[in-house]
């Protein structure tokens, strides 16, 4: 999930699955690339570590 945030004065996106993951960026597409940066470093982490990773939530459905 990608949001304006006006108490940080940029766009934010939410990992659902990381619930820990906030990613920023000045940009919709910023924030998101940030948090694919931050996705990747976090699965390689937790491989490296024997940690367990999250399913996939799947896609959010809007109205």
């Amino acid at each position: 999930m990608v949001y304006w945030s006006g108490d940080d004065g940029c766009f934010l996106a939410e990992v659902p699955e990381l619930p820990a993951l906030i990613a920023d960026g000045p940009t919709r597409i910023a924030a998101l690339q940030n948090a694919e940066e931050m996705i990747d470093a976090c699965v390689k982490t937790a491989r490296e570590a024997g940690w367990p990773l999250p399913e996939p939530g799947g896609r959010l459905a809007f109205a």
